[in-house]
């Protein structure tokens, strides 16, 4: 017999499901808890959008044409 196949999360599906919680259920320092966590991750998402910009400004560079 088969094991069943593992189901594939979607991208960005935790977060939209986080975003649907009933934040009503937690207590303040789990709130607390939850928006340094959320933090964590705006500066993590931050830093990843500085180091593509940062690769596309040098790729811009490499491939544009050069001024005479």
């Amino acid at each position: 017999m088969e094991e069943p196949a593992e189901v594939r999360v979607g991208r960005g599906q935790r977060l939209m499901e986080a975003m649907r919680e009933d934040l009503d259920l937690y207590g303040i320092a789990e709130l607390e808890e939850r928006l340094d966590i959320l933090a964590s991750e705006t500066a993590r998402v931050n830093a990843q959008i500085d180091k593509k910009r940062s690769g596309r400004a040098a790729a811009d560079a490499l491939f544009s044409p050069r001024a005479n």
